[in-house]
């Protein structure tokens, strides 16, 4: 599926955009802060169902009613969402039919690629969390639910605890959600995870040139449901005290190994970047294989941040891909670019 182009109305700093889009490549430069990313967030928008970056409220121009972004492939389908400022309510329109969130059939595969991605080894457990929570949503739906169901569940129970007058069983059918929806995303995270790990050294050392080993770790301190549930009931008086929830998968964590030992700190700039390209090109695969889909590919200047060896490679592998990339000023010939000043 190719996108044709996109309609931005009241879009963050856009108040009314179009961007006739190329079938390979289509680049967008500009100085930063001219709202480069915010076309690559309406994007993401409209064939995912929500911003990589923001609550709606925060999107929305600053003094107008609305924000509206159109979407229309290249066989005349089209995508729209549009955003109410005063009734607080976002609705999709697609294939003639108004709804709250964006069905998954209409959903298409993107490959999300920012310039804080490229720090992700170095970055905190919560980043790496979210960063793969996105990765795997996409490629599961029963995923994407359970981490929604799982982070509702985990939002009342901390309301509740910040009430002095709370009590265990107060919160027991909320533990039983947790652990639920928990065990299934502990169970999700450990799948992906072996599979991205069957292939990372070989695709790592296709870009590194190396003969390293690299490695994915996941680790999770929770156990079966029963043992989580058991857990939630003892840690009570503590959770109150501090009025949140101190066990579950939201705790879990990723680590990158290299060569058995953990990569922050021990691996190079170049080795770290590697790893980061070869968690993409893995990410593609996989939702080929998962989702029968080629990936749109988003780049958000991130050719600033590699050097010319990655540069290539980074093309070389997503050249099968429709590409919508991001880049400073002077970087590309603006003959052939889409300049905003």
């Amino acid at each position: 599926m190719v996108i044709r182009q996109v309609k931005l109305t009241n879009f963050r700093s856009h108040e009314s955009f179009v961007l006739q889009c190329n079938p390979q490549t289509t680049t967008i430069i500009g100085e930063n802060g001219c709202g480069k990313t915010s076309i690559l967030e309406a994007i993401y928008e409209t064939l995912q169902g929500k911003s990589f970056r923001a609550v709606d409220r925060e999107i929305v121009r600053r003094g107008a009613e609305f924000y509206r972004v159109e979407l229309e492939y290249e066989d005349g389908r089209k995508v729209v969402a549009v955003y109410d400022v005063a009734q607080g309510k976002k609705e999709f329109l697609a294939e003639d039919k108004r709804s709250r969130r964006l069905p998954k059939k209409v959903k298409y595969p993107i490959v999300l690629f920012e310039p804080d991605d490229l720090h992700l080894v170095g970055s905190s457990s919560v980043s790496r969390r979210n960063y793969f929570d996105r990765v795997f949503g996409q490629l599961s739906e029963k995923y994407s639910e359970a981490l929604l169901r799982y982070n509702k569940a985990l939002r009342q129970r901390n309301e509740l605890l910040k009430d002095e007058g709370v009590r265990q069983e107060d919160l027991f059918s909320w533990d039983v959600l947790l652990t639920r929806h928990g065990a299934e995303l502990a169970e999700g995270r450990r799948r992906f995870v072996d599979e991205i790990n069957e292939r990372f050294t070989e695709v790592y050392r296709s870009i590194a040139e190396n003969e390293d080993e690299v490695l994915l770790s996941y680790e999770s301190l929770v156990g079966s449901e029963s043992e989580s549930l058991a857990r939630l009931g003892r840690d009570f008086e503590r959770d109150r005290l501090l009025g949140h929830t101190g066990y579950g998968v939201h705790r879990d964590n990723y680590e990158f190994i290299f060569n058995g030992a953990g990569a922050d700190g021990s691996a190079s700039r170049g080795e770290v970047r590697s790893s980061v390209l070869a968690l993409k090109f893995i990410e593609a695969d996989m939702v080929v294989s998962v989702l029968g889909r080629k990936p749109v590919v988003l780049l958000d200047d991130v050719f600033s941040e590699l050097d010319e060896k990655r540069q290539r490679c980074l093309v070389k592998n997503f050249q099968s891909n429709q590409i919508v990339l991001t880049a400073v000023s002077g970087q590309y010939d603006s003959a052939n670019c889409v300049v905003l000043e």
